[in-house]
């Protein structure tokens, strides 16, 4: 006999009318999710092509606009790619924020800087509108498993608000603190890979060269201190020199960008991260801007 599958929080929430704007690599299976958990959902996206396949697949309907998916709806979330195209959906006479109703609450799971999440923090605070700044770790397999971690930056209210919806595809929603505090937390997060992908792609390539079979060191090392979620999920397909998946080079790029602007304001020293950045340049010049992360690797061997 099988065991009942756990209950998410989710299921026992009244539906809503929501908004999804982006329906990319990440926000097409993270809408699904809201519309499987009996949301109401309404999508945008800048190829209506997309939007119309994701209403051919999960039901619910596709808007014109950011403000016409927007209309009505209790939360919009947004995912999008980067600071212009979150300004682009949520400002202006087709933005978001011109068809939210008064009290309503925008998502931002884009990785973008903790510098537009005040911006926008603000201006939604004066029509009296609620942000949530919400960027997301786990990729595109998080994505569509509905297992991604969300670090979120706002008020208190809105996020409790937010936060049993939001499980509809994540595994864990916290607030972290203030406006832009999530985005924060996000780069703090970048730092932290891009430092442990550099060290492993290292350690493969050195054992390589030593003559080891990697794949079985990467078994015993990875049951003791070493193990991480990159060795886990990466270590073998770098071995492999598999790189036709998961997240992009240049997005990652882009992601570092943002942590080495806020270091320079901030005053914090990331001399490693600066370093893997350039390697991953590196990358781009092979060819490689689509590439996994993972494939720091060939610069190696």
């Amino acid at each position: 006999m099988n065991a009942a599958a756990p209950i998410r929080s989710y299921e026992t929430i009244p539906s809503l009318q929501v908004a999804f704007l982006g329906l990319g690599v990440m926000g097409y299976p993270m809408a699904g999710h809201l519309a499987r958990a009996g949301h109401s959902v309404t999508v945008y996206n800048r190829s209506t092509a997309k939007a119309q396949a994701w209403v051919a697949e999960y039901g619910g309907r596709a808007a014109a606009t950011p403000a016409l998916a927007a209309a009505g709806a209790d939360i919009v979330f947004a995912c999008v790619g980067n600071d212009d195209d979150l300004r682009a959906v949520v400002l202006g006479e087709q933005g978001a924020f011109k068809g939210m109703k008064a009290g309503a609450i925008f998502v931002d799971h884009t990785t973008a800087s903790a510098e537009v999440a005040r911006e926008l923090h603000a201006a939604a605070l004066a029509l009296g509108l609620h942000f949530v700044d919400a960027p997301v770790s786990g990729g595109q397999a998080g994505a569509v498993n509905g297992a991604l971690t969300v670090m979120c930056g706002g008020d208190a209210a809105p996020f409790e608000r937010i936060q049993p919806v939001t499980l509809a595809m994540a595994k864990a929603v916290t607030r972290v603190g203030e406006s832009g505090a999530g985005q924060l937390a996000k780069m703090v997060n970048q730092i932290c890979i891009a430092g442990l992908v550099q060290g492993l792609a290292e350690a493969i390539a050195f054992g390589e060269k030593a003559g080891l079979d990697m794949k079985q060191v990467l078994d015993v090392i990875g049951k003791g201190a070493a193990q991480s979620w990159q060795m886990d999920n990466r270590g073998k397909t770098m071995v492999d020199k598999q790189f036709n998946f998961g997240f992009a080079v240049d997005w990652m790029r882009k992601d570092l960008g943002l942590v080495l602007d806020e270091a320079r304001r901030n005053g914090a020293r990331l001399p490693v991260t600066a370093l893997v950045d350039q390697f991953y340049a590196d990358v781009q010049v092979q060819g490689g801007q689509r590439w996994d992360t993972s494939s720091l690797i060939t610069r190696l061997v």
